[in-house]
């Protein structure tokens, strides 16, 4: 999972990249990169029966990249680290200012800047495409290029229609096409309204403010990022004391993990050894052939069969041999669906 921090200048992006990377700012500012675990205490107790020489938690990496103004994007003129960052992405955290920053608070402002950039570039995107096929191929007959062409023209009349292409619907051939192009209104996107210290504990209010007036159903957190940037540093007793004082329940990162995970759609099944424990996150709906493509590409196309048993069997049966008598221990085959919290072991041929 790879996440771009995104924002106007001033939004306080970097004060709360600064919070999830636990106080440490990779570089003194935009650009940094940080990785972050997700916790699972499923996986936690595995490691617990099987003593592994390693543990790999699923992992979110986060980027902090450089502020968007008007014509950024649509120009190109952003930072090209940070373009790049950013078009590599699975999704965007969005911050938006709702505190005094020397300029009046407009987060919904800001949010339809930064979305119009997203439309208005991909829209170049688009019609820089459509102009190269026209001058290479002009009115031959290449079924494929044609086939790209009328793609391209409907994202063109749904980008002109002022409609981000993730709420484009198209055949499961054409959203694979697509994903080539990385268009930046094609990925998901979550907020983050980053609040005063007075606003901090009414964070619902605030987001049911924000959402009843966005365009899309786009998930919404608030916060404080000053303050959760400043608990990043502190020991857990500190944590705890200043927590109660101002009335924050849960540090930024647990809820932005989850968010992320959400949003993305995703689970994670299991494998188990004495080598490694290991959480791997896929796709709800990933079938168990391309599952075993996320341990190694040669697991998938040898695939044969995979052993499973879902993680409460596992527990209530008291490992894989009471699993087995108690019938709950399976072979599945390529289109089987893998579900959350799926232990496997795929049989592949050599």
């Amino acid at each position: 999972m790879y996440i771009s921090i995104i924002g106007k200048a001033g939004s306080g992006k970097t004060t709360l990249f600064q919070a999830l990377s636990g106080g440490v700012v990779p570089g003194g500012g935009s650009g940094g990169i940080v990785s972050i675990d997700v916790p699972d205490e499923r996986l936690d107790y595995l490691t617990g029966v099987f003593n592994p020489r390693k543990t790999v938690y699923a992992r979110i990496e986060l980027s902090d990249t450089a502020a968007i103004d008007e014509g950024d994007l649509k120009n190109e003129t952003m930072n090209q680290k940070s373009l790049q960052q950013m078009r590599l992405s699975d999704a965007f955290l969005l911050v938006l200012a709702r505190f005094d920053n020397g300029l009046p608070a407009d987060p919904l402002g800001d949010f339809r800047t930064i979305f119009t950039e997203f439309i208005l570039s991909d829209m170049a995107q688009v019609e820089s495409r459509l102009e190269r096929i026209e001058k290479q191929y002009g009115k031959r007959d290449n079924p494929s290029i044609q086939q790209e062409k009328a793609l391209l023209e409907q994202c063109l009349a749904h980008l002109n229609a002022e409609k981000p292409l993730s709420v484009l619907a198209v055949s499961e051939t054409d959203d694979k096409h697509l994903r080539g192009f990385q268009f930046l209104s094609r990925k998901p996107m979550m907020i983050v309204v980053n609040c005063s210290e007075a606003e901090s504990a009414s964070g619902e209010t605030v987001i049911a403010d924000l959402q009843s007036r966005l365009p899309e159903n786009i998930p919404v957190l608030a916060v404080c990022a000053k303050l959760e940037a400043e608990l990043a540093l502190m020991s857990e007793e500190e944590q705890a004391v200043f927590m109660e004082e101002y009335g924050i329940k849960e540090t930024i990162r647990g809820r932005i993990i989850r968010l992320a995970v959400d949003t993305l759609g995703l689970i994670s099944f299991l494998t188990v050894g004495e080598d490694e424990c290991r959480a791997w996150p896929i796709k709800k709906g990933t079938s168990a052939q391309d599952a075993a493509g996320t341990i190694h590409t040669d697991l998938a196309h040898k695939f044969i069969r995979a052993e499973t048993v879902a993680y409460e069997a596992f527990v209530r049966h008291g490992g894989f041999p009471g699993c087995k008598k108690a019938g709950v221990w399976r072979l599945e085959g390529k289109t089987y669906v893998v579900q959350d919290g799926d232990i496997l072991c795929i049989r592949a041929g050599n």
